[in-house]
């Protein structure tokens, strides 16, 4: 089918239009369309981003659906998908109507809730099929911007000060990825991404303020780069904007935030950092191991200390990244493969776990953990599920959260022995946290007078959690669905990426 990748991309931003134009009035009939409209407009991206699966060679290292038009101003508008990419394209439309479904009782401008939603869709998925350094800037971006809006209007107490904490650091990390792009343009004289891929960039070492650069110019790239998707990880010290905006976000916000835009990190780092500066990549590649491994310890550890559970889920989602981040830099194909894994698995997890807390805030709107307590006696149905997702988090073999961990340490055990001896405690500490939280929000007696009314689930919040257990099992029990995917794509740019090293080493020796 012609014109596949952007039907995909552009059906969430028709219906937000649609919406914006002909939907009036605030009344209970025009919040109900709206919902429909966002939930029938998300289905149907997620259908037809089914033929794009069921089309996909996997065999076929390069990029596929390729679509190619001559844009304004001379800029080129360029959109395609690889064994890498077309996995968060499908993770993306997948969660989208979930996310929908999930904010089925708001209330408060609904119509402008939606349209954001919608929006965020189509800047979401435009990121992950870009092919022009331009067109992914744009996306990547204006994803900022809809989210802003989600957790600054619909936010909670100190949602101004959390809005305006996200959009600082992201965007602030960002301005020097585009100094890197404009860079990178009059140093290949192009913007077209797969160009890009092949462009060998000056690896020569350099002074630069009596400093010596090894790596040159790539280690200059890289760092630019790497400012903006440490940034989006977010990886450890940058992170603290997340716990902030996971916290005044509304349960949807966070479900998005956590499951789709933190992966724009992971995807920029396998997409520019590692196949496009080889050398720098490798220069930094020990500092990154190192920070990734901090993360997972110190996060953990400050998870087993909140008393909000947002907030806690939040910091184990830094520590879960941390094991992407690591992996991603081990560059072998079991730590790339692990770190790919790890990201689609996480989207369905944390984004699961977000759910859970906005099942029970919806009920008693608070998420202090001491508020609650003995919850399995009144929603045993609430009690398997978080169990399961608790579990699915920890890393428990036969769910997603074991494949991607396991393979990751995999990966980074060949890299660095220390570094991942060090991330394997992080194993022990998410069960310290998750368990924790789990006992006494769900086990124990109902002692509490106000928690002695609180009902189960309903039928519509089980069907919401139904398919995000049945991809963590799926995907636990039968890795090759995503394996078998990425793998080709992986080997290449793993391939690619160990063949860089020596021969830019060995011209740099040559220099001296």
């Amino acid at each position: 089918m012609d014109n596949l990748l952007s039907i995909i991309t552009f059906i969430p931003a028709v219906a937000a239009i649609i919406m914006a134009l002909f939907l009036r009035g605030d009344d209970a009939a025009a919040q109900n369309n709206a919902k429909w409209l966002a939930l029938l407009a998300t289905t149907a991206t997620f259908l037809v981003s089914l033929f794009l699966l069921a089309g996909f060679d996997p065999a076929n290292t390069g990029m596929q659906f390729v679509e190619e038009y001559d844009w304004i101003l001379g800029l080129n508008y360029k959109m395609g998908v690889d064994g890498i990419s077309i996995l968060f394209v499908m993770l993306t439309t997948f969660l989208m109507p979930i996310t929908i479904a999930s904010c089925w009782d708001v209330k408060v401008r609904v119509k402008e809730y939606m349209i954001a939603f919608l929006l965020l869709e189509t800047l979401m998925l435009g990121v992950f099929c870009a092919l022009d350094l331009v067109l992914f800037y744009l996306f990547f971006e204006a994803g900022l911007i809809p989210m802003f809006l989600i957790i600054g209007i619909w936010g909670g107490k100190e949602r101004i000060y959390a809005a305006f904490k996200f959009f600082l650091y992201t965007f602030l990390g960002s301005v020097l990825m585009l100094v890197a792009m404009i860079t990178m343009y009059w140093a290949a004289g192009t913007t077209d991404i797969p160009t890009l891929l092949t462009h060998n960039f000056s690896s020569e070492t350099f002074s630069l303020f009596g400093i010596s650069i090894t790596g040159g110019l790539q280690t200059m790239l890289f760092l630019a780069f790497f400012a903006s998707f440490a940034v989006k990880m977010p990886m450890w010290p940058v992170h603290t904007w997340l716990p902030d905006a996971h916290v005044q976000a509304p349960t949807a916000g966070s479900v998005v935030l956590a499951a789709i835009l933190l992966k724009m990190g992971g995807y920029g780092f396998l997409r520019f950092s590692l196949p496009m500066f080889p050398v720098g990549a490798d220069v930094m590649a020990p500092l990154v191991l190192w920070l990734s491994a901090i993360a997972i310890v110190y996060t953990s550890l400050v998870a087993l200390a909140q008393q909000d559970m947002k907030k806690l889920i939040a910091y184990s989602s830094v520590a879960h990244m941390g094991y992407v981040t690591m992996g991603i830099f081990s560059a072998n194909q079991q730590g790339v493969d692990g770190a790919i894994f790890q990201m689609i698995s996480h989207g369905f997890i944390s984004g699961a776990l977000f759910l859970c807390v906005g099942v029970i805030y919806d009920r008693m709107h608070t998420r202090e953990i001491d508020a609650y307590g003995g919850l399995v006696n009144r929603m045993p149905a609430y009690a398997m599920i978080f169990m399961f997702f608790t579990m699915a988090n920890v890393g428990l073999p036969g769910t997603s959260g074991f494949i991607g961990e396991f393979l990751v340490l995999v990966g980074v055990f060949q890299v660095n022995t220390w570094v991942a001896l060090v991330a394997t405690t992080g194993v022990i500490l998410s069960a310290s946290y998750g368990l924790y939280l789990y006992r006494r929000v769900v086990m124990g007696d109902l002692i509490k007078e106000a928690l002695k009314s609180i009902t189960d689930m309903s039928r519509r919040e089980k069907a919401i959690f139904a398919p995000l257990v049945v991809m963590t099992l799926l995907l636990g029990v039968y890795p090759v669905l995503v394996t078998d995917i990425i793998g080709p794509s992986v080997t290449a740019l793993v391939t690619d990426y160990q063949a860089a090293i020596p021969v830019s080493g060995d011209a740099q020796l040559a220099q001296h």
